[in-house]
C-alpha cells in the first residue's frame, strides 16, 4: 500500500498552507454574514412594517452566497499559480 499515484500527490509547502487557510477564513466569514443576513431578513418579516426591509436583506444574502464560489475559485486560482512558481524549482531539486 506504499503506492501512490503521482497525479493524486499534492506537495503542499508552508505557504500553500498560509494561503489555504485565509481562503477558508473568508469562507468562515462570508457564511457567517449569510447566516446573520437571513436570520435579520426573517425578523424583519416577523412585523409588516419591515416586509419591504426584510426582502432587500433577503436579496442581499442571496447575492452573497456567490461570493462564497468567487472566494473558492480565487483560492484555487492563487494556489495553482504558487505550484506553477514552485514546480521549477523542485525539478531542479
Amino acid at each position: 500500500m506504499t503506492d501512490r499515484d503521482p497525479a493524486l500527490t499534492l506537495p503542499l509547502g508552508p505557504d500553500a498552507l498560509v494561503i489555504r487557510r485565509r481562503y477558508e477564513t473568508a469562507v468562515l466569514a462570508n457564511d457567517f454574514l449569510i447566516g446573520l443576513w437571513f436570520t435579520l431578513g426573517s425578523l424583519a418579516f416577523l412585523s409588516p412594517t419591515y416586509e419591504s426591509a426584510g426582502a432587500w436583506i433577503f436579496v442581499m444574502a442571496s447575492v452573497q452566497y456567490l461570493v462564497r464560489p468567487s472566494i473558492r475559485l480565487a483560492s484555487n486560482i492563487h494556489l495553482q499559480r504558487l505550484r506553477r512558481r514552485q514546480a521549477p524549482s523542485a525539478e531542479r531539486s
